[in-house]
């Protein structure tokens, strides 16, 4: 057994990135720093909660990654399936420990997406459409994780409704990139049952959908700081014009990696628009 394998097996880059969001959404909230304790409890929920739901991840992908991901830990013997398991359960329950401390909201939130990461993992996972929405979910729960600790939503709440609608569009057209892989794997995303132009029209609804709910935080009174959104929103509809125009590998994996940017800008445009 590898000691590396239990660093890596949790992909700590994405946890990482998963917690710096989470204490955006505070700020985001509030329009400052928060309490440098709620900031670090925040993170830490966030990021143990992305490695522990990576690690199930693998557990019950262990099949399909003998085949499509020889190089994980699980797969090339790094670690074994059962310590795999445990190691999960562990992170996730430090997590839940942490969030107890934060708050009764964050506590029931942190709740809720971790078992949401169990069943997406356990079984939701292969089943279309669904999946994505679950995956959307999380990454929008993530701002609102960091709102619910501070107790206020303010522009939170219109953060995690757009981080929610570009995933979809991003999940759909990532699935888009991995059709061929999917087919092989016998998986039944939603252009291997409609067909990839199909496909391509409900990721790019989603997308309109992020532009136009972008635009709400005008209706609740946010001033020049809306227009750090614009940018934004040009990236998300020059994705869902590539999609549209060609549904090809390449053309998918540009689409999707211009809407995961597309993510984490929001979040600083929108941190923009709390603060000015």
């Amino acid at each position: 057994m590898e000691l590396k394998a239990f660093v890596e097996i949790t992909r700590p880059h994405n946890c990482i990135l998963a917690g710096v969001v989470g204490v955006l959404g505070s700020i985001v909230a509030v329009g400052h720093f928060p309490d440098l304790g709620t900031a670090f409890l925040v993170f830490l929920v966030v990021t143990l909660g992305c490695a522990g739901g990576n690690t199930i991840n693998d557990y019950f992908d262990y099949e399909i990654d003998k085949i499509n991901r020889p190089e994980r830990p699980l797969p090339r013997g790094a670690m074994d399936r059962k310590t795999a398991l445990y190691y999960s359960m562990l992170l996730l329950a430090i997590g839940l420990v942490l969030a107890y401390f934060i708050n009764v909201r964050a506590f029931l939130l942190a709740v809720i997406a971790y078992a949401a990461m169990l069943l997406y993992a356990w079984k939701l996972k292969p089943l279309p459409f669904i999946g994505n929405l679950v995956v959307a979910g999380l990454t929008g729960a993530t701002p609102l994780y960091g709102a619910l600790a501070v107790e206020r939503i303010g522009l939170a709440g219109y953060l995690a409704l757009c981080a929610f609608l570009v995933n979809v569009a991003r999940e759909v057209v990532k699935d888009i990139e991995d059709v061929e892989g999917d087919v092989a794997k016998g998986a039944r995303t939603l252009p291997i049952i409609w067909g990839k132009k199909k496909a391509a029209y409900v990721g790019a609804t989603f997308a309109l959908l992020t532009v136009a709910a972008s635009f709400l935080p005008v209706r609740a009174g946010v001033g020049l700081g809306y227009y750090a959104m614009v940018p934004v929103d040009l990236i998300i509809l020059y994705a869902a014009y590539i999609i549209l125009k060609n549904q090809d590998r390449e053309s998918a994996h540009r689409a999707q990696k211009l809407l995961k940017v597309s993510i984490f800008l929001a979040v600083m445009a929108f941190i923009v628009a709390a603060m000015v």
